[in-house]
């Protein structure tokens, strides 16, 4: 009992806060990395390019751009004015190139009401800029199946692109996904932060094994006294 006294009175006088908030993380909050707790997703979008879109411009150059909506977030490319041809099987196509990556966070309570993700490709024109076609892409099975899984990557494919007012083809556009459920974000942060608790806990095990040695001295020393001093009083 005295010993513990001791080992708490060391810890106390040597770093208070810093010693105690440590042992609350070890004791309590180790426990943490076992912890499941969902918080919702985050739905990634590679945009790589899009391909066969219909220049209108009559005048200037041939310039896009993106524009990405999901739930009520959105994002916008950058414009992309170099149109390259890219051999494919079927002849020469032109390209329009992005290749730019999007983030949408979005909180489980919001699930059911976002079904679709919204790409709408605009041209620059002289005096407005004008959609040139759009592709709605319904995420119901990368929701669920991200949920389930706790991740899945959609590599980038080909999707139409149309007109809204009529359907009509407009071209193609390559879109890849990537959605992760964000207990796992929790739980490698987690893991990181117990590795860095084990590393003070060894600290702390040297300091109190130490103290420990220390205080085993001062008791054989003071044995070792008390029974010289008696070996005395007996001669």
């Amino acid at each position: 009992m005295e010993l513990m006294v001791l080992v708490v009175f060391y810890l106390l006088e040597t770093s208070p806060l810093h010693n105690i908030t440590y042992l609350f993380m070890v004791l309590v909050l180790q426990p943490i990395q076992y912890v499941k707790f969902m918080k919702g997703g985050i739905l990634e979008v590679l945009l790589v390019n899009a391909r066969d879109i219909k220049h209108t411009n009559l005048f200037g150059s041939r310039a896009y751009y993106v524009m990405v909506e999901c739930g009520n977030q959105e994002h916008r490319t950058k414009v992309s004015s170099g149109l390259s041809l890219c051999s494919v099987d079927t002849g020469k196509h032109e390209k329009v190139c992005w290749n730019e990556k999007f983030s949408f966070e979005l909180p489980s309570s919001d699930w059911k009401n976002i079904t679709h993700i919204k790409f709408r490709i605009m041209e620059i024109k002289f005096l407005s800029n004008e959609s040139v076609g759009a592709i709605l892409i319904h995420l119901g099975g990368i929701i669920s199946e991200g949920y389930e899984r706790g991740f899945i990557e959609v590599r980038p494919a080909p999707y139409n692109v149309v007109l809204e007012e009529d359907d009509t083809y407009k071209g193609e556009i390559k879109i890849g996904f990537k959605f992760f459920t964000k207990e796992e974000i929790v739980q490698m942060e987690a893991r990181e932060f117990i590795a860095d608790v084990k590393q003070e806990r060894k600290l702390i095990y040297g300091k109190v094994m130490n103290l420990w040695r220390n205080v085993w001295l001062k008791l054989l020393c003071l044995f070792g006294h008390k029974t010289f001093s008696s070996g005395q009083k007996q001669q």
